[in-house]
């Protein structure tokens, strides 16, 4: 199954009050497991960058001026994602900011059945636990020490494997990659029927004394089994 985990950066909390989003981050998915493919731009919010922002995600003003803005990459994002499933963490903030340029567009909001949000398929897993990104990376043992800041790329790379592991964990990940090597193992003609049959490991006297306890049996049910098997054989000639 095709999904799609995103994630976003902005000028701040609230789109209402003329925030906007400034780098967007897409990882693919197939069953569980990234497929290499990716999308990934920062935009031009032409607008000055709050201090508290700046210090979130490190993006600058004079930086951002230098890309584009956000109607001029929306056609590339949405040829991307297309209509899969979106996996988000804390998912109302990423749509309300996404949903906002598209309204200045004119173009339908991101929403329905297709939102995933991580956030809360982690409150229900780990109910009055910590569940923010750190904090779900942390209970499940993976790398941070490449995120010195945030980053919509790195976060939804970081979310995919978050996801994998409140989907059931790398384990069912690694059962998919297993099956997919077999297949691939078969194809090329690695899986070989054995030469040489191996010798029986039941001695003769084994042997014997199995079919003395057999014949000790009253009525075994695989007689029935047999005689059937006889009556209904074809007889010669028709």
């Amino acid at each position: 199954m095709r999904e799609i985990v995103l994630d976003t950066e902005t000028t701040g909390l609230d789109p209402s009050s003329g925030h906007r989003v400034v780098e967007i981050g897409a990882v693919e998915i197939s069953n569980l497991i990234p497929t290499g493919r990716h999308f990934h731009c920062y935009v031009d919010p032409q607008r000055d960058m709050p201090d508290e922002a700046f210090r979130v995600h490190g993006l600058s003003r004079e930086f951002l001026a230098q890309h584009k803005i956000f109607k001029e990459i929306a056609a590339e994002f949405l040829d991307f994602i297309e209509d899969a499933p979106l996996v988000i963490h804390n998912a109302e903030f990423d749509t309300r900011f996404l949903n906002a340029e598209f309204a200045l567009m004119n173009l339908p909001p991101l929403g329905g059945a297709r939102i995933i949000d991580t956030l809360a398929i982690a409150r229900r897993r780990h109910p009055g636990g910590p569940n923010s990104l750190d904090a779900l990376c942390q209970r499940y043992a993976i790398d941070l020490s490449r995120r010195e800041k945030h980053g919509a790329l790195l976060d939804a790379n970081l979310l995919a494997e978050v996801y994998a592991e409140l989907c059931g964990g790398r384990q069912s990940a690694l059962s998919l990659q297993t099956v997919h090597a077999v297949r691939i193992a078969a194809s090329t003609d690695l899986l070989r029927h054995r030469p040489e049959p191996l010798p029986p490991r039941l001695s003769a006297a084994e042997e014997t004394a199995h079919l003395a306890f057999v014949a000790t049996i009253k009525a075994p049910i695989w007689d029935r089994y047999l005689a059937s098997d006889e009556d209904a054989a074809p007889s010669v000639g028709g």
